[in-house]
């Protein structure tokens, strides 16, 4: 049997847009979701099949329906691009065996992918992916990939389009009193970065009081020259515009919608480990909500904090979604979220969800009568300052096992006299200081990237630790 080209990261397999990315790659992990379906006796539920605003997309998603239904399964397919998160909870709504997602969620304009979500709209464990991947390599050597036109489908039954945005509509209004938060004084500037978010908080909040202003609005498959991940370095445009219309706050989701970003009332980035605190908070003091916390090794030790402070157990998980949704639900936890701005609640799906954290924190705005400065200021008087920040390396593929091999190698006793008190090499090297400060270096999951990650007390801590990672990795 031929060697599978195609690995599931993290969230999904992506790739090059007509490189590898391409249709009949995309045909063939259909056919390994269609024969995965089949074996775990869940073809008879049907499939979602959503995508989002990238080169294509709606094509990649038309040649998967064909794929799913040519195999007898009944396909539920999105009319539009759509938010990965909406796809999600339609999953849970309509009681699918799946969904398929044509997105490579905050990658560059030239990557497209390819992700499952399993019957409760989570993102699919190893396991699965594992057996999903044996599949395709299996279509792939012998070329047994059945496809029936997408119009006969639609004629036939088999293929139905079904607009999710509804479902999803009626399901936050039961998580959120929108109406209130419709009638609210509120300028908020929401910023989908071109992605599959356009239009969604405008849909979910419009018609009151509040006053929403979208930028970045329509499709634009280049995401206007910047990637659709919404970190400070790419939002630039939101803050400038939050700063110029004198914005309460500023919402930005990424491409697939599953993250949230979040500029200040003075237009300062709220980094994605303060939003995860802050969210927290928000549940705990203002929803009063109780029970475990997920985060995963990237994330914030203020977490633990706030664990210590409510007398709540928090699980500490490796990176991605897959990893904290099965704590998620095991331990029925009210959050988890990781360190890229996705975040998933009890009450909703054990799944990321950026446009649902964009209305909570409005939600927690407003219920407190407080700006996003303001409820940093109240976190830390909670926990302590906390400062962040994150560096990336493109690097050769080639060089991968040497990066490791250096960083294994030299890694410290101790940081600037400070003690190293423990190592996580599970998904890294990750190193824990005795002051709670912390260093990460690994590699991503989805993309040829080396992050260089760290927490400390001060910024100027946060630098030092990041110069220290890039020397042990020699970036």
């Amino acid at each position: 049997m031929a060697k599978n080209p195609i690995k599931f990261g993290t969230d999904g397999w992506r790739g090059i847009i007509n490189q590898d990315f391409t249709l009949d790659n995309v045909c063939a992990c259909a056919q390994g979701v269609a024969g995965y379906l089949k074996g775990a006796g869940l073809a008879d539920r049907g499939l979602i099949v959503g995508y989002d605003t990238r080169l294509a997309s709606e094509d990649f998603a038309a040649a998967a329906a064909e794929v799913a239904a040519a195999n007898g399964i009944k396909v539920y397919l999105c009319p539009r691009a759509v938010p990965t998160p909406v796809v999600s909870y339609g999953v849970r709504e309509k009681g699918t065996g799946g969904a398929i997602v044509i997105t490579a969620s905050h990658n560059p304009a030239q990557w497209n992918g390819f992700k499952f979500k399993t019957e409760e709209g989570t993102s699919a464990s190893t396991g699965v992916t594992a057996e999903i991947e044996k599949r395709i390599a299996d279509a792939l050597a012998t070329g047994k990939i059945k496809r029936l036109p997408l119009s006969d489908g639609l004629d036939r039954g088999v293929v139905e389009y079904l607009d999710l945005a509804p479902i999803y509509a009626r399901q936050i209004g039961k998580l959120v009193d929108l109406e209130r938060l419709r009638q609210a004084k509120l300028k908020v500037v929401t910023d989908p970065m071109y992605g599959a978010g356009i239009g969604y908080f405008g849909r979910l909040l419009g018609g009151g009081t509040i006053r929403l202003t979208e930028i970045n609005g329509e499709r634009n498959p280049d995401f206007g020259g910047i990637q659709p991940e919404p970190i400070a370095a790419n939002l630039d445009k939101l803050s400038a515009t939050v700063k110029e219309q004198q914005a309460d706050v500023g919402l930005a989701t990424d491409g697939d919608a599953d993250r949230i970003g979040i500029i200040d009332e003075k237009g300062q980035f709220l980094t994605q480990l303060q939003v995860f605190a802050l969210l927290c908070l928000y549940l705990l003091e203002v929803r009063g909500e109780r029970g475990a916390l997920v985060r995963t090794l990237t994330s914030t030790t203020m977490i633990d904090r706030l664990g210590e402070i409510y007398k709540l157990p928090v699980h500490e998980v490796p990176v991605g979604f897959k990893y904290v949704a099965p704590v998620m639900i095991a331990e029925d936890a009210i959050i988890g979220g990781e360190e890229s701005g996705g975040y998933g609640f009890r009450g909703h799906m054990p799944e990321r969800d950026g446009i649902l954290a964009g209305i909570y924190f409005l939600d927690f705005m407003l219920r407190t009568g407080k700006t996003p400065s303001q409820l940093l200021d109240y976190l830390y008087s909670k926990v302590g300052p906390h400062y962040y920040q994150r560096r990336d390396f493109t690097f050769p593929e080639d060089q991968r096992q040497a990066i490791i091999k250096r960083v294994g190698d030299s890694l410290p006793k101790s940081i600037g006299g400070v003690k190293v008190v423990k190592v996580n090499t599970v998904d890294g090297f990750h190193l824990a200081l005795a002051d709670t400060s912390w260093l990460l270096v690994r590699f991503s999951g989805t993309e040829p990237v080396l992050r260089i990650y760290a927490e400390s007390d001060s910024l100027a801590r946060v630098e030092k630790l990041l110069e220290l990672g890039g020397g042990l990795a020699g970036v």
